[in-house]
């Protein structure tokens, strides 16, 4: 099933979450050396941090001109690493970087990292049009520069 995302105000976002992009703020930053010391500081449990790190991001008006990385589990299949790719070019964002481990099982995992330019079109719908392509298992932001 594909995710979805969704855009909420900040009085609507639980108060762990916000703890949780508070704690990445401050290893973003360097003002703090570890996990611990950023779940300490912000007063929330290192396995609260680690159970939605991935999943809250701070949302900004300029995302535009930003990296993104993306991770993909996709079936080895011919053609289907050229379905990705034209979902890229169709949204109008720029692939940097394209790496795709050896398949095992028949399932191989791809790294992409795409600039997002003014330009481009919604990134949450070009990752919605990438997770409902047949062939595909698993589609997720694994980072936002």
């Amino acid at each position: 099933m594909a995710e979805k995302y969704f855009v909420l105000k900040e009085k609507a976002v639980p108060e762990v979450l916000l703890k949780v992009v508070e704690a990445k703020r401050l290893l973003e930053s360097g003002r703090v050396a570890s996990v611990q010391e950023a779940a300490e500081r912000v007063d929330i449990s290192r396995s609260s941090f680690y159970k939605y790190r991935d999943d809250i991001f701070p949302f900004h008006d300029n995302v535009r001109g930003k990296t993104i990385t993306i991770v993909i589990q996709l079936d080895d299949e011919p053609g289907l690493l050229s379905l990705i790719l034209n979902i890229v070019a169709e949204f109008r964002a720029n692939i940097l970087t394209i790496h795709q481990s050896i398949p095992v099982s028949g399932i191989a995992s791809l790294t992409l990292s795409v600039d997002i330019l003014p330009k481009t079109g919604d990134p949450a719908q070009m990752v919605e049009a990438i997770e409902g392509t047949e062939g595909i298992h698993y589609v997720k932001i694994l980072a936002r520069e």
